[in-house]
């Protein structure tokens, strides 16, 4: 098969998985958002931040453009992508011809606890080390963050079902080897309905 491309909401363990299906596939594992960070110097968040959405979108573009190039269709790898590439065409474009799209689909609850653990706050109560889409928002508390989040998690479910090739859900209660054996087979049932094993 194809490389495998991990698409989902930030916090869903596209990263975790992706690093164990790799090592599991004997094949090499790339982080989009590391990518960024190569080409430019900076962090997703940092652009975002200092240059606004257009530079990030750029900059994501252009290493999704490189990475694919690097890889070519031939070579198999597994690839994590950054939360809000299901915005960016030209660089899913990229991807999409190396790769097949696989949608971990988390729960609400338990992206948005990760989400909140990561919070920190300033002497004066701030909440700092949000994703751009709550911070602009300005929430005031964590309940204010999580009605944030559900909206933005309805929405972008509805992207990723249809931008994908494969669906799996993943299970909260589940360990991370049971969830990556749910990818697996998902991957499996996917190669024999479309006659490329």
């Amino acid at each position: 098969m194809s490389s495998i491309i991990l698409l989902g909401i930030k916090h869903c363990g596209k990263s975790t998985q992706g690093k164990m299906l790799a090592k599991h596939s004997d094949c090499p594992f790339f982080d989009t958002d590391d990518e960024i960070e190569l080409l430019t110097g900076k962090s997703p968040r940092q652009i975002y931040t200092e240059q606004g959405k257009e530079a990030f979108l750029k900059a994501e573009k252009e290493a999704c453009e490189k990475l694919a190039e690097k890889l070519g269709a031939e070579q198999k790898a597994v690839i994590a992508t950054g939360g809000g590439i299901c915005n960016n065409p030209a660089a899913l474009e990229a991807l999409h011809k190396i790769g097949k799209f696989v949608f971990l689909n988390a729960d609400e609850k338990t992206a948005a606890n990760r989400i909140v653990w990561e919070i920190k706050y300033d002497s004066d109560g701030t909440m700092k080390n949000l994703p751009a889409y709550i911070a602009n928002k300005n929430p005031k508390n964590v309940q204010e963050v999580r009605a944030i989040f559900h909206d933005f998690y309805e929405e972008r479910q509805k992207i990723y079902k249809d931008l994908c090739d494969v669906e799996v859900k993943l299970e909260h209660s589940a360990s991370k080897s049971e969830n990556m054996k749910k990818i697996l087979t998902a991957l499996v049932k996917f190669c024999i309905m479309n006659y490329a094993l």
